[in-house]
């Protein structure tokens, strides 16, 4: 008997996807993945797919034109940047993320990154290891207690960030101009606005997504209103801020140090000048990860193409202007 859905993998970096298997064999669908996701090999198996499950390469308007029946596109991930929503929407279909699976883990990521600058973490392990335990400490390290921890983007993963600053200490400040005021009492920060939010933190992290309007926005008229003691933290996106703007801010003394978890390309290329630069601490896009936080990714993503597939509405559909296609 031949399976009532077809469900295509684009991209994805888990070790198996067992997890899809068994919630999408209770709707009798099949998975399939695709050779690569360039176009043409995704539209080798997609073109008369129910389903796509999308990883974080594009899926652009080329293949998504090329789609006969999907009825629903799922992001593994919170961020849909990759995905081209107009074009989903102009062809009718829904696209969903999974927003609420890593609000721990790169909130936690955020303050290692925070704590790792202002601690001069790196650093020290170095000298302890070159040095043979140096006699003397680093003389430019902060107390944490009462330095402002500034936040851009107070969605779940801001909010959480934000309590988590709190509890070491921080006066927590945040800019959120999508977000009502209540939700900044409820969080306890102080809303600010974008420009007393970059002049006033001594740490700025962002939490906001990668849209037309955050695109390029941490630029270097943004480093040069920041204080010069101040870190950038940035587990969001990397093109909300330009490799060379931070790279500059770095080596004009604009900013004292980066925490980046997110660059501009990625996979970075070698030669890339923050990887080495001695006063940025750079990791490969990893603040989502851990064992519990990939599970539930590839979990809630396959139940939200099932829920759709057997005639339920999304729950986290990212562009509901579009008109869902008929169960």
């Amino acid at each position: 008997m031949s399976s009532p859905f077809t469900v295509v993998v684009t991209d994805h970096q888990y070790p198996d996807l067992e997890t899809e298997h068994r919630i999408l064999a209770q709707i009798g669908a099949r998975l399939i993945v695709a050779p690569s996701p360039a176009p043409d090999d995704v539209l080798s198996v997609a073109a008369d797919a129910d389903a796509l499950l999308v990883g974080p390469a594009s899926l652009t308007s080329e293949i998504i034109a090329g789609l006969q029946r999907c009825r629903v596109i799922v992001r593994y991930g919170v961020g849909y940047d990759n995905v081209d929503i107009a074009a989903a929407t102009r062809r009718g279909i829904p696209v969903c993320n999974v927003p609420d699976y890593c609000i721990d883990e790169v909130s936690s990521h955020a303050i290692l990154l925070t704590l790792a600058c202002l601690r001069r973490l790196p650093w020290e392990i170095e000298a302890a290891r070159k040095e043979g335990w140096p006699g003397s400490v680093t003389r430019d390290i902060p107390r944490l207690a009462g330095m402002t921890f500034g936040i851009l983007g107070l969605g779940r993963i801001g909010s959480a960030t934000a309590r988590k600053a709190a509890g070491l200490g921080f006066h927590v400040i945040a800019c959120d101009p999508y977000i009502p005021r209540d939700r900044f009492a409820e969080v306890g920060v102080e809303p600010v606005s974008f420009d007393e939010l970059i002049r006033q933190s001594d740490v700025l992290s962002l939490h906001t997504p990668l849209t037309e309007e955050t695109r390029g926005l941490i630029d270097e008229s943004v480093f040069k209103r920041m204080k010069p003691t101040a870190v950038l933290v940035n587990t969001a996106r990397g093109p909300i801020v330009p490799n060379a703007a931070v790279l500059r801010a770095l080596d004009e003394g604009w900013i004292a140090a980066a925490g980046l978890d997110v660059l501009e390309q990625e996979p970075a290329p070698p030669d890339e000048p923050l990887l080495a630069h001695p006063r940025a601490i750079v990791t490969p896009h990893i603040a989502w990860y851990s064992e519990a936080s990939m599970k539930e990714l590839q979990r809630k993503a396959a139940e939200e193409v099932a829920r759709v597939l057997s005639g339920h509405p999304p729950r986290n559909i990212v562009n509901p202007d579009v008109q869902l296609p008929a169960a």
